[in-house]
C-alpha cells in the first residue's frame, strides 16, 4: 500500500453541556460553566487520528458539512493537518451541519447524547468519486446513522453495501465501523455491509448486535469463550480478510486464515483516563495503520491499544493523539506485563 486511506462518513460538531443533574421529566436543571465545542464523528476522529499517527500519510476526506459556523468549525479542525486532503469534503446549504449535544451530568459523571443528523443524513455514493480517489484503503463509519447510505437497495441489501461493492471493484479495500445501537435495525443493515468489508473493527456490543453471540453476561461481564465464535461469525457473514473486536478489557482479532491473536487492555493509574469519548475511534486508528503498514494481527492490536491510551489521556476525542512511535512507548510504560 502507498496511496494513503481515505476516511468517510459522519463529520459531527459535539457541544459539551456540564449539568448539575440529569432531570426529571418537566423538571429544570443548571448548566455550569465549562460549555465546550470539539469535532466528532468517525470522519473527523479516525482522520485527525491517523493524521497525528503519521504526518506523513495521506488521508482524504470524504463527507458533507452543512454551510454554517459549525461546519466552518469541521473544516477549520481538519484543515489544521497537511496531510488530509479535503478535496472531498462538501458543504451544503440546504441543512445544518451535524451536531450532538452532549448533557454530561455531574453528579453521576453520565452522559446522555441528542443527535442531529443534519447534513450527514444526505451522504450517498454519488459524493465518491471513483476517477479521484486513489487510496488503497477506504474506511467508513458509522453504519446505521448514514440515514441515506442505510437506506434499502434492491440488488445489494442496503446503499452502504452498494458503496462498498464498488470500492473493491476499483481495487481498493473495505473497513466499516459501526455505531452501538440496539434495536432490530442491526439485522437489517449491518449484515448487507459485511458481505463487502475487507477489514472489520468494531466493539463487543456492536459485535453482538450483528452477530448474536453473547458477549456480555447479566452482570457485563465480557464472555471471553464466546470472542472466537463471534469473529468467525463475522468471517461467515461475509468479511474477507481481518476481523477485529475491542473491549474495556482487551482486543481480539483474527484473519481469515483462522490465526487468533488477542492482548488485554493496558492497566492504567488512577486519574490517567480524563475522557473516553473517541478511544474506540483511536483503537480503530490504530489497527487500520496496522493494516496501512502490513503488520501482523498481533502487532495490530498492540497499536490499537497504543492510540486508545492515548486517546484517553485528554477529554476530547482526539487531542492526545501522537506519533505512533511515540504512543508505542506510552503503550510499553503501561501494558499488561
Amino acid at each position: 500500500m502507498k496511496n494513503g486511506i481515505c476516511v468517510a462518513g459522519n463529520a459531527i460538531v459535539d457541544m459539551l453541556y456540564p449539568i448539575e443533574r440529569y432531570p426529571k421529566p418537566g423538571e429544570l436543571t443548571t448548566i455550569r460553566e465549562g460549555i465546550s465545542r470539539s469535532t466528532g464523528g468517525a470522519l473527523c476522529n479516525v482522520i485527525m487520528d491517523l493524521a497525528q499517527i503519521d504526518p506523513k500519510l495521506p488521508l482524504h476526506a470524504i463527507g458533507i458539512i452543512g454551510d454554517d459556523s459549525e461546519g466552518d468549525f469541521v473544516q477549520e479542525q481538519l484543515a489544521r493537518f497537511a496531510n488530509i486532503s479535503l478535496a472531498g469534503l462538501k458543504r451544503t446549504d440546504e441543512t445544518k451541519t451535524s451536531f450532538t449535544a452532549v448533557m454530561s451530568d455531574e453528579s453521576t459523571k453520565q452522559r446522555t447524547f441528542f443527535q442531529y443528523r443534519g447534513a450527514n443524513a444526505g451522504l450517498c455514493e454519488d459524493d465518491f468519486d471513483w476517477n479521484t480517489i486513489e487510496s488503497d484503503l477506504l474506511h467508513i463509519g458509522y453504519i446505521l446513522l448514514l440515514d441515506t447510505l442505510d437506506e434499502e437497495d434492491a440488488e445489494y441489501g442496503t446503499k452502504m453495501a452498494r458503496l462498498l461493492k464498488s470500492a473493491q471493484q476499483k481495487g481498493i479495500k473495505t473497513s466499516v465501523d459501526i455505531v452501538s445501537e440496539t434495536g432490530e435495525r442491526f439485522k437489517k443493515l449491518v449484515p448487507p455491509a459485511l458481505k463487502y468489508t475487507d477489514y472489520c473493527v468494531i466493539n463487543e456490543i456492536e459485535t453482538q448486535q450483528a452477530t448474536g453471540i453473547v458477549l456480555r453476561d447479566d452482570n457485563d461481564a465480557l464472555v471471553h469463550g464466546n470472542i472466537k465464535k463471534a469473529l468467525e461469525a463475522l468471517f461467515a457473514m461475509g468479511v474477507s480478510t481481518w476481523a477485529v473486536i475491542h473491549s474495556p478489557e482487551g482486543g481480539f482479532a483474527m484473519d481469515s486464515a483462522g490465526n487468533y491473536a488477542e492482548k488485554p487492555s493496558a492497566s492504567l493509574p488512577p486519574g490517567y483516563i480524563k475522557g473516553t469519548v473517541g478511544a474506540g475511534d483511536a483503537f480503530c486508528s490504530g489497527v487500520l495503520y496496522a493494516i496501512y503498514s502490513g503488520e501482523t494481527l498481533e502487532t495490530a492490536i498492540m497499536m490499537g491499544h497504543a492510540a486508545a491510551i492515548c486517546s484517553l489521556s485528554q477529554e476530547d476525542a482526539t487531542a492526545g493523539l501522537c506519533t505512533m512511535g511515540e504512543a508505542l512507548k506510552v503503550y510499553e510504560e503501561y501494558a499488561a506485563k
